[in-house]
C-alpha cells in the first residue's frame, strides 16, 4: 500500500497552524508536500492558493490550505478548475465535505480554530471517502 501524501499550505496568519498540522502528519507517517509559506512574514493568500491548487491537481493529492479564517483560502482555491475547497469548522463539516462534495482541499482558519481540533478535522477529512452515487451527479455539475 502506498504511503499517504498530502499538500499543506498557509498564509502568514495560519503559518503556525500549518506547522502544527505538518508535525501531526509526520508523526502519522504521512508525507507532506509543504508549499509554504515558511514564516509569519506577510504573504498574500491568493499566491499560496495557486501553489496549493497546483500541487493538489498535479499530484492528485488531498490538500489543506489555511489562512486567518479559512474563508479567503477557500475562495481563492476554488477559483482553480478541478478544485473543490471547503472551509470546515467542525468534524461534521469535514466529513460531509468529503462524503458529499468530494472536496479535495480542506480550508481552516489559523485565527479561528484550536490546533488540536484542527488535527481532528484533518484526520476526519483524510479518512472519509467520497460517497459517490447521487452526490457524483452534483459534483459533476460543479466541474462543468
Amino acid at each position: 500500500m502506498p504511503k499517504q501524501r498530502i499538500v499543506l499550505g498557509a498564509d502568514h496568519a495560519a503559518y503556525l497552524l500549518k506547522e502544527h498540522l505538518k508535525q501531526h502528519c509526520m508523526k502519522q507517517g504521512i508525507d507532506v508536500v509543504d508549499v509554504g509559506t515558511f514564516s509569519e512574514a506577510d504573504v498574500d493568500y491568493p499566491d499560496i492558493a495557486l501553489k496549493v491548487a497546483g500541487a493538489v491537481l498535479a499530484e492528485q493529492l488531498p490538500g489543506v490550505f489555511c489562512c486567518g479564517t479559512g474563508i479567503g483560502a477557500s475562495i481563492a482555491a476554488n477559483k482553480h478548475t478541478g478544485i473543490r475547497a471547503a472551509r470546515c469548522c467542525t468534524r461534521e463539516d469535514a466529513k460531509l465535505a468529503r462524503a458529499h462534495n468530494d472536496a479535495n482541499i480542506l480550508c481552516m482558519g489559523g485565527r479561528t480554530i484550536d490546533p488540536k481540533e484542527a488535527v481532528k478535522l484533518l484526520d476526519v477529512f483524510l479518512t472519509t471517502k467520497f460517497a459517490g452515487e447521487r452526490h457524483a451527479k452534483r459534483v459533476g455539475k460543479l466541474e462543468r
